[in-house]
């Protein structure tokens, strides 16, 4: 598997990208991983990097992206926050990827059995995780279930909505970005990883 290079990346289409990822976590999923040497990576980026993606995750140890979506050193863009959540400095990340560094998709992976998730739904306030969760509430707040009926199922539509509701913050907050998508120089989506499968359903 070749080390992304800026020829390669500027002739990408964001469609293009999608597929990678999409190929990417169907190796995942069947256990074939691409053959890389990343030593040789290693030294084919230390001059520079062109990566095709960023994606936005959780912190979750269960789901790491370059692993999810098999690629390599220099391949792309890796933002983790607790519960995918977006502020300032990752919406700045963001723009920074792709408006200067040139990557041509940004996703937002969500991710099923969430624990910061889990934890907006049951109201956890402790230190600054109260102010992180949050950015979450107001997607439990739209499902408008009572406490006491946070089931799983229940917990698993708010970590859906909680992909489309960072998706919106993008878009509203980030012109550089919502202009970029715009003139379709990128692609914006929401995607949600199975801690089960380890496959990755884009929304």
């Amino acid at each position: 598997m070749k080390t992304q290079t800026k020829e390669i990346q500027e002739n990408l289409t964001p469609k293009c990208a999608h597929d990678i990822l999409v190929q990417g976590n169907k190796r995942f999923v069947m256990n074939l991983k691409a053959q890389r040497n990343l030593q040789e990576q290693v030294f084919e980026t230390s001059q520079g990097q062109f990566p095709f993606a960023v994606i936005l995750s959780c912190i979750d140890s269960r789901a790491p992206a370059e692993l999810v979506f098999d690629q390599g050193i220099g391949d792309i863009f890796s933002v983790r926050v607790a519960g995918n959540i977006i502020n300032e400095d990752i919406l700045g990340s963001m723009e920074y990827a792709c408006k200067v560094a040139g990557s041509k998709i940004v996703v937002v992976m969500g991710h099923s059995k969430c624990g910061a998730v889990t934890a907006a739904c049951n109201h956890v306030e402790l230190g600054n995780i109260t102010a992180l969760l949050g950015k979450i509430q107001p997607v439990v707040e739209a499902v408008n279930v009572d406490t006491s009926d946070m089931h799983d199922d229940v917990i698993e539509e708010v970590a859906h909505l909680n992909v489309e509701h960072s998706i919106n913050r993008i878009r509203k907050e980030s012109e550089i970005l919502a202009e970029m998508e715009e003139k379709g120089e990128i692609e914006i989506v929401g995607a949600m990883y199975d801690v089960s499968t380890g496959l990755v359903e884009f929304l």
